[in-house]
């Protein structure tokens, strides 16, 4: 296993880029995208690429590719955005899945991870400063963060090439 350092997250809407409904307030915890008529209560995360993350009840039934592509090219994410689908276990597990912005749904998303889990210790659903395991459909991380600090992300590390490059 290989433990990376993933940096502080952000949270102002100016930082991920997010614009919040009007009257909204902009340090809220959650904000309200529309999709449709439904109101979704998002979790806005900058991983050094922005994060919208949902608290579902169970991801393997959750509206991922409706919501997913609808909250991407939502207007109030003027870059788009990543799209997280977060459902709380315990305190030190999660499922997830990932709708990622100009992909569609991947296997496997380790800003994501570590947005959902900053979302979570945020709203109280997660334990700050211990290792999350995340789930993934390609697999798990385990991410740990305290208020303050950097996001800590641990997973496997894997050969996937090796070469040689000549130069003329």
């Amino acid at each position: 296993l290989v433990t990376v350092n993933m940096g502080k997250p952000r949270f102002m809407p100016s930082e991920i880029p997010f614009v919040p409904a009007h009257g909204e307030n902009e340090d809220a915890l959650t904000h309200i995208v529309l999709v449709g008529l439904e109101s979704v209560p998002v979790s806005c995360v900058n991983m050094g690429n922005p994060h919208a993350v949902i608290l579902v009840d169970n991801v393997e039934t959750a509206p991922v590719e409706h919501w997913g592509g609808a909250i991407e090219s939502h207007e109030q994410f003027p870059e788009q955005v990543n799209v997280g689908f977060l459902q709380v276990e315990d305190e030190l597990s999660v499922r997830l899945r990932v709708f990622e912005r100009g992909v569609g749904e991947t296997q496997a998303c380790g800003t994501g991870a570590c947005a959902a889990v900053v979302a979570g210790v945020r709203n109280g659903l997660l334990k700050a400063g211990m290792p999350v395991r995340v789930t993934l459909p390609g697999g798990e991380l385990f991410i740990s963060w305290e208020e303050g600090g950097d996001v800590q992300m641990t997973g496997p590390a894997e050969t996937v090439f090796e070469g040689e490059l000549q130069y003329s």
